[in-house]
């Protein structure tokens, strides 16, 4: 093998390594199957809220993943195997994929890592039913508005008590 091979290969295990490192969360399926369509769809899904999904070699991911201190992931590139690498949502990916894979028996779901930490395809069913970070966030405010909504209509309710009572005290004068 060349020079500029060997170097080529080993640029492309340390991209795939830096993708594991910078990632909030990496999930391993296997898109045997999928037609070119189906994995189109898929991939526009999956870009559509900043996931990228990329077919690599098993050897190039066995070194990356020893490089980045993900070693027993190793255990999942067996056959075909694309890599969906997120460094905003870490539930993204594992949400898109559950449901693709649920809609479409072709792509099979085998693991991952969320936040720096590897997990089993439990695990990412688990994560898979959490909504969006915006869905979260948009949950998070409305029980924060919660309190000061009450408070406000309680003090609406209290002004029109009064307002009412000044108008029956006017009435009887």
């Amino acid at each position: 093998m060349s020079e500029q091979a060997i170097a080529l290969k080993a640029q492309k295990v340390q991209e795939v390594a830096d993708q594991f490192k910078n990632a909030t969360s990496a999930v391993v399926v296997n898109p045997r199957g999928l037609t070119v369509a189906e994995s189109t769809d898929l991939r526009h899904q999956l870009r559509q809220e900043g996931v990228v999904l990329e077919v690599i070699k098993n050897k190039v991911l066995v070194r990356a993943t020893k490089e980045a201190g993900f070693e027993e992931l190793n255990e999942l590139f067996a056959g075909p195997t694309a890599v969906a690498f997120s460094e905003d949502d870490a539930v993204a990916p594992a949400r898109i994929l559950k449901k693709y894979a649920d809609a479409n028996e072709k792509l099979v779901v085998k693991g991952g890592v969320i936040d720096g930490s590897i997990v089993s395809l439990d695990d990412l069913n688990k994560y898979a039913t959490l909504p969006s970070r915006e869905g979260l966030l948009g949950q998070l405010m409305a029980e924060f508005q919660f309190p000061i909504r009450s408070f406000a209509y309680a003090v609406k309710a209290l002004q029109e008590k009064k307002e009412a009572e000044g108008e029956t005290a006017e009435a009887a004068e």
